[in-house]
């Protein structure tokens, strides 16, 4: 064989092009046939039962397909970072073996994938009168396969990456050592996605109590109901981890702005407890009393949220910068919604509520990163500027010399 000869089994690969035509036919086909049995399915229960079958299947598949939302996204931050100047793998520090933007996109499509898939499974053998099956097969499993896969030793699915994931959310929980950049920025993250976590402990809550599949948990006085205290304590404990780190901060830097920081953080905590009141006093005292002061906090919590984005966290340096204004206020607004409990059965309302601050979350990434990549090179611009010595000294030094 010639040197300039290309291998048969080469040659016969097909295009990555025709690759990509035949994964999006399946991909649409699979779409197709889920909605398809999902809707008949639907279609099959009583109208009286539908809308509480349709409640509790979202509220068991709704976190995991936001996570995916936000796996994807995280993809293209890293993608449009690969593009630019930006080195985001030394602003967190991150081993030659880190994750790309296409391994990313691989895991959010393994997601996209079976999370619906096993949502149809769910709603085919409940309507179908294996409720039993409905109860242990798709939605438990699910959970645990996840679970398992993410907390595995064994050095398969990215076990480094999975190590660094699992680390950072320690030192989140107790930050019991000095705060890193990962550290807080994770944690901001995590606060974006408390209405995932109180719906995640919602769902494992009704499997730990056997109420998958039943009506039990439509008591809003049952273990799971919507008036249990473990709603409020879940979507408040992101912003009391960021909290703490902000006075971790302030221990170890003692900079006024760590406090200043931390009073943002502690601004979600009487919109998220005054709202859970609502199911603790009479409707009088809601209606006069506690309603006012949620709305009042609520409107401080956003607009310091807002004022904190666009002064502290991001560096507007371009126009280009500013038309993510107007879209972060509005959504910071609404994301008081999400964190409200008594606003909670609004279901659809509030999964579109929480994919736009996801969303918010996404464009917010790019300034927060390329801010702190800025400081990183101008710092060390300015070390390397005063490492040089100046004219004059290299003048004298020059003179000290023999001819």
């Amino acid at each position: 064989m010639k040197g300039g000869s290309i291998p048969a089994a080469v040659a016969s690969m097909p295009s990555p092009l025709f690759l990509w035509r035949f994964k999006a036919i399946l991909f649409l086909l699979w779409g197709l046939c889920c909605c398809k049995i999902g809707w008949d399915s639907v279609m099959r229960m009583s109208a009286d039962l539908r809308d509480l079958f349709l409640y509790e299947a979202f509220l068991y598949y709704n976190p995991l397909l936001l996570v995916a939302l936000m796996i994807w996204l995280w993809g293209i931050n890293l993608w449009v970072f690969a593009q630019s100047s930006v080195n985001y793998s030394r602003v967190f520090d991150l081993a030659q073996t880190h994750l790309s933007h296409r391994e990313i996109w691989r895991c959010a499509t393994w997601l996209t994938l079976i999370v619906p898939t096993s949502m149809t499974a769910y709603l085919y053998l409940y309507s179908h009168g294996e409720v039993s099956l409905a109860a242990s097969q798709p939605v438990v499993l699910l959970y645990a396969v996840l679970l398992i896969i993410l907390l595995s030793p064994f050095d398969m699915f990215y076990l480094s990456s999975r190590f660094y994931f699992l680390r950072t959310v320690w030192r989140i929980i107790l930050p019991l050592q000095a705060i890193t950049f990962p550290d807080f920025f994770l944690a901001d993250i995590f606060t974006s996605m408390s209405k995932v976590f109180s719906d995640l402990e919602r769902s494992v809550c009704r499997m730990v109590n056997r109420q998958v599949a039943t009506i039990a948990w439509f008591e809003a006085d049952s273990i799971c109901g919507s008036h249990s205290i473990a709603i409020p304590l879940v979507l408040v404990f992101p912003y009391l981890c960021r909290f703490f780190q902000c006075l971790r901060q302030y221990k170890d830097t003692k900079e006024k702005t760590c406090l200043l920081n931390a009073l943002k953080y502690s601004t979600a905590v009487p919109v998220i407890f005054l709202s859970a009141l609502k199911y603790h006093v009479f409707p009088e005292q809601w209606v006069s009393f506690y309603r006012p002061l949620w709305l009042i906090s609520s409107v401080i919590n956003s607009l310091y949220s807002f004022y904190w984005d666009i002064k502290r966290d991001w560096d507007l340096r371009n126009w280009v910068y500013y038309w993510v204004l107007g879209s972060n206020l509005v959504l910071r607004c609404t994301w008081t919604y999400k964190l409200s409990a008594h606003l909670r059965h609004n279901y659809l309302t509030v999964f579109t509520i929480a994919a736009l601050e996801i969303l918010r979350r996404f464009q917010w990434v790019f300034f927060r990163v390329e801010n702190e990549w800025n400081k990183m090179t101008s710092k060390q611009n300015l070390e390397m500027s005063s490492d040089m010595p100046s004219e004059g000294d290299r003048l004298l030094d020059s003179s000290s010399h023999t001819v």
